[in-house]
């Protein structure tokens, strides 16, 4: 079951992963979160609940649903449905010191999260500068989430009314039966079976969120993409941490700030290019355990990316000479066949049918159809030569044009990196 999150303000975003995890570790009216537990853990497969942001092709609207995922047995789906409808309407909020425990376990986890995998959140930085939806998401899950849990753990404290009733808008601002969409994977004869006690689920929810919650409509312009104040500034960050070593991310966008149009070959470019030049310059030369791209073919988002790194600005020379190599690529006919191999055995990946369901049912969100599939996939096994170079070529201009680093850093490699790059007005902010 997803449902939109086209009510939800913007103010309360950060919240969202925290009220997900409300949904099955709360507990309702009737159950404690144990007793719960054991009871998903009797009738179900297991049930979970997390949010789900995506840009969408040439689109300025996000693409945003809390997704309540679960399993179940044909004789065990009417339970199944029971009990997301239990907690859907008598999940238990009200209750200060668990909260308080999860806010914390969250802290804890974000804190390890960022020093262990820092890539991550630096690149999220760098998205949440260029899309509302990259933007949403960091809200949610990155760097801007944990400095507001961290706020959020005093509020619990000095002023629980008002976290209690933000949580209470949220469940009646999400579950609805406006925008809502359910994706069922079974067989023919189990989903005849079942339709009647989805559509008892559905008909039992809310038509629409209330008129009465208290949301400005500046505050749901998010949603439909006319908000740009969640945008990050376009700068270059330098995010402090007690760390020995460095998570170096760059990032520009070929759609916007070149003409590069969407293409198949730019997946097996990008993978290409990660297995080559990168794991050389980076991860055997620089020392890195890892050094990495990527390139999202619906928002035109390309991000460079190292792991666990001894260096900083060489790191960043690495990544802007990719654009040389690329122009300057001689590439053999089985090699190139290698290449579009390994990209169209990852496109291809087995998948159980729970698997291909779900994958289905996120194509229908970001709005793809089979017809760009097949054209996709006709794109990649018709990759040349000539794309490497036509890409390498967009690649640099968008890079000189409007490109952004981010670091996961130390204090002393930020000093060193500062004064090496001057020109980079590289912007300091301790985290941890």
């Amino acid at each position: 079951f997803a449902f939109d999150m086209s009510s939800v303000p913007k103010h309360l975003l950060y919240l969202i992963p925290l009220f997900c995890r409300c949904m099955t570790e709360m507990g309702t009216k009737s159950e404690d979160f144990v007793e719960l537990t054991e009871r998903i853990g009797r009738k179900t497969g297991g049930i979970s609940a997390y949010s789900f942001t995506s840009p969408l092709k040439e689109e300025e609207k996000p693409c945003a649903y809390i997704i309540v995922r679960g399993k179940a047995t044909r004789d065990k789906f009417a339970e199944y449905c029971e009990i997301v409808e239990d907690i859907v309407k008598n999940v238990e909020l009200n209750n200060k010191d668990r909260l308080k425990q999860m806010v914390f376990e969250t802290i804890a986890g974000q804190e390890a999260a960022i020093v262990g995998r820092g890539h991550s959140y630096a690149m999220g930085r760098l998205g949440a500068q260029r899309g509302i939806a990259n933007a949403a998401s960091e809200q949610m899950g990155g760097i801007s989430n944990y400095l507001a849990m961290k706020e959020l753990a005093e509020k619990i404290e000095s002023d629980w009314d008002s976290v209690l009733s933000d949580l209470q808008l949220l469940r009646q601002a999400v579950f609805k039966k406006e925008g809502m969409l359910v994706n069922l994977t079974a067989d023919e004869a189990t989903l005849t079976s079942i339709e009647s006690q989805v559509d008892g689920f559905v008909s039992a929810l809310p038509g629409a969120a209330p008129t009465d919650l208290a949301v400005q409509g500046s505050d749901l312009a998010w949603y439909t993409g006319e908000d740009s104040s969640l945008l990050l500034p376009k700068e270059n960050e330098l995010l402090l941490v007690p760390t020995q070593v460095n998570y170096v991310a760059k990032g520009t966008n070929l759609y916007t700030d070149t003409d590069y149009a969407p293409h198949g070959s730019s997946v097996v470019i990008s993978k290409y290019l990660s297995t080559t030049w990168l794991w050389d310059r980076v991860r055997v030369v620089g020392g890195a355990y890892g050094g990495f791209c990527s390139f999202d073919n619906t928002s035109g988002m390309f991000s460079f990316m190292s792991y666990r790194d001894p260096n900083l600005t060489k790191t960043i020379d690495n990544y802007d000479g990719s654009t040389g190599f690329l122009k300057e690529l001689t590439l053999d006919e089985d090699e190139l066949t290698k290449s579009i191999i390994a990209t169209i055995g990852d496109i291809d990946s087995y998948q159980l049918p729970d698997s291909k369901g779900y994958t289905a049912f996120m194509r229908h969100l970001l709005k793809v159809s089979d017809e760009e599939r097949q054209q996709r996939r006709d794109e990649i096994l018709g990759t040349t030569l000539k794309d490497f170079k036509d890409f390498g070529e967009a690649l640099e201009s968008a890079m000189a044009n409007n490109s952004q680093v981010c670091a996961v850093t130390s204090k002393d490699m930020a000093s060193q990196a500062t004064e090496e790059k001057r020109d980079l007005s590289f912007v300091s902010k301790q985290i941890l």
